[in-house]
């Protein structure tokens, strides 16, 4: 056979695959994502670098859910399967990851990302191929995309309860310290937006790389504003430095408290409990927080992880998000129609009794649902949760932007 006669029946038999045969194709294309009773997902946590420290434990409570519903008989009859990677705290690592995810190993969802220079480095691959992300973290809002489904705080679910209340406490002068990247930024925003409703004001406002551990200059400028209220918003390693350095310097929490939207039971057990004592954190969930549901979850990741092992506010949905991904799986059905983009529809107004209380996904923008805490740190490297929301509180991730709002079909002007 000639070359040009070679190229031509192939070009013929490659028509006829693709064209002719399409069924086979098509069912193949859907099955791709349930074969042989397994699913396929995808757990994208840093296990080295800077946030580490928090995202470890991002991917153990993650891989327990994962164990727990397969130990139960799977989802179904099939068996959920994670593939692990460690983008090691790095954006552009995030990103190639993701894409090895979504495409080389065909996951049907990804959980992942701690920071949001990670989501937002990721969120081009999944929108690009359809896919579905699926983050833990409270975050700065401001975002509206059909392929995330967000389990952690946005701004008005930390901070509309927390600024009213920390100025009644100690007074109206703060002091913002965050990392620089969008989320301390964005945070920022929202808390000034605050203080200015409430008359209260800024003295100082700083940012500090990821990673930064030396806080010298901070703490002097601090010791000259006499601020009633450091709000922080620094995350990761630099979380203990600061802390460390705040009581080296003899500065004191009854006087000029830190309150955090990020200093967790992980972070507070690095540090010690005498460095995160007496200041503020604002979350969803706390591990002290009493409840069957709780109780279960604690005794289970110390069962599996270590007595010293600790649960926090973003393990926490790190955790139920797995559980609302089964529902989701459930309400599908039949293997075949498992897709990133039916499992987005069925997870719309899905409910369950998470750890901290009834959570559920807002059908509209893809938020949840969640139960705002204050609480204070102990030298036990426990939290005492000071005051817990009634009710829960609907996720609004444009509260900082009057005039936006994200809705089921995009963001949309009001």
């Amino acid at each position: 056979m000639k070359r040009r006669q070679f190229l031509q029946a192939a070009g013929a038999v490659g028509a006829g695959l693709s064209v002719g045969f399409p069924n086979i194709w098509i069912k193949d294309s859907s099955l791709a994502y349930a074969a042989d009773g397994e699913i396929k997902v995808g757990v994208l946590f840093s296990l080295t670098g800077t946030t580490a420290i928090v995202e470890e434990s991002l991917n153990k409570a993650t891989l327990m859910a994962i164990d727990e519903i397969n130990a139960a008989g799977g989802v179904n009859g099939m068996k959920l399967v994670p593939v692990v990677e460690d983008p090691a705290s790095d954006p552009a690592t995030f990103a190639d990851k993701a894409r090895k995810l979504v495409v080389g190993d065909k996951c049907v969802s990804v959980f992942g990302s701690y920071t949001s220079a990670s989501r937002k480095a990721v969120l081009p691959v999944f929108e690009r191929r359809n896919n579905l992300y699926w983050y833990p973290t409270l975050y700065e809002g401001r975002e509206c995309s059909k392929n995330v489904i967000y389990t952690g705080a946005v701004p008005n679910q930390q901070q509309d309860e927390f600024i009213p209340w920390l100025i009644e406490q100690f007074g109206k002068k703060f002091f913002l310290i965050g990392s620089n990247y969008i989320y301390p930024k964005e945070e920022n925003n929202y808390c000034k937006t605050l203080l200015e409703k409430y008359g209260a004001e800024v003295v100082n406002e700083e940012y500090v790389p990821l990673g930064h551990s030396e806080f010298s200059s901070v703490i002097n400028k601090i010791k000259s504003t006499q601020p009633n209220v450091i709000f922080s918003t620094v995350v990761g390693d630099s979380v203990v430095a600061l802390h460390r350095q705040y009581r080296a310097a003899g500065l004191d929490p009854e006087k000029m408290p830190m309150a955090s939207l990020t200093t967790s039971e992980v972070e507070v057990a690095a540090m010690g409990g005498e460095a995160a004592a007496g200041h503020f954190t604002s979350a969803p969930y706390f591990m002290v927080h009493e409840s069957p549901e709780n109780e279960k979850f604690v005794e289970a990741y110390k069962s599996r992880y270590g007595a010293d092992a600790v649960t926090h506010f973003v393990s926490e949905p790190s955790y139920f998000q797995v559980y609302l991904f089964k529902q989701a799986l459930e309400k599908i059905g039949s293997a075949g129609d498992i897709t990133p983009e039916n499992i987005r529809e069925a997870v719309k107004g899905q409910e369950m009794i998470a750890p901290q209380g009834n959570v559920k996904i807002d059908p509209k923008n893809l938020h949840t649902y969640l139960w705002p805490k204050i609480a204070v740190a102990k030298s036990d490297g426990q939290f005492e949760v000071l005051k817990d929301s009634s009710e829960w509180l609907e996720p609004d991730p444009y509260a900082a932007y009057s005039n936006q709002a994200c809705m089921e079909d995009g963001l949309k002007e009001t």
